[in-house]
């Protein structure tokens, strides 16, 4: 059976062939599912919003059992922030690495005791017929006072998870998807699929 990961990036889709692997899904991403034009807007207020949303609407797109996610990066000293604006956080920052050094501006001269933060992820799997199941995951670190680390995606090069000393973009892909906020949230979506295909 297929499943549709709800993504053009190709990083976050080979995570999910790692966190989803033993279930007998053949995963695939937008692209290779023939609905790469079929881009749905993230509008909601919440992160399980925009799971919900991109679910249903990528299932209804493509007749295919679809998981998909949100995720946000929530900064205690900015009261959470960027949180569901993570990918957006600032109009002019157009890469992963300008939003990285967005969030370092904004923590320059910040204590390191203050600097606590974690990664949040919302999983929506959604059928064709729009039946959506909710899976959820978090990781609990701070942010880094610089860059660090060549894996991962997105905010990982900032991200310190203190229990391993290292930055999330430090960690080898196999240590990062045993904790990550993804990791966990996809814990739950396995569940949710092993009972959608009987097992």
């Amino acid at each position: 059976m297929r499943l549709l990961v709800a993504t053009h990036n190709r990083g976050k889709l080979r995570e999910y062939e790692a966190l989803l692997a033993g279930l007998g899904l053949e995963v695939v991403d937008v692209i290779q599912a023939g609905i790469a034009s079929a881009l749905v807007e993230e509008i909601g207020a919440t992160l399980e919003e925009n799971a919900v949303l991109k679910a249903r609407a990528y299932a209804e797109a493509s007749g295919l059992l679809t998981l998909a996610d949100d995720s946000g990066l929530e900064v205690d000293v900015l009261g959470g922030q960027p949180g569901v604006r993570s990918a957006r956080y600032d109009d002019h920052a157009g890469s992963d690495e300008d939003r990285c050094q967005v969030l370092l501006r904004l923590l320059a001269g910040v204590p390191e005791q203050e600097r606590g933060a974690r990664f949040r992820c919302v999983i929506a799997v959604a059928s064709p017929k729009g039946e959506v199941r909710i899976a959820m995951g978090t990781c609990e670190g701070r942010i880094a006072c610089q860059r660090r680390g060549s894996y991962g995606f997105g905010y990982d090069p900032i991200f310190f998870v203190p229990e391993y000393g290292r930055t999330m973009a430090e960690l080898p892909p196999e240590v990062k998807n045993r904790i990550s906020h993804r990791a966990r949230a996809a814990q739950g979506a396995r569940e949710i699929l092993r009972c959608l295909l009987g097992e």
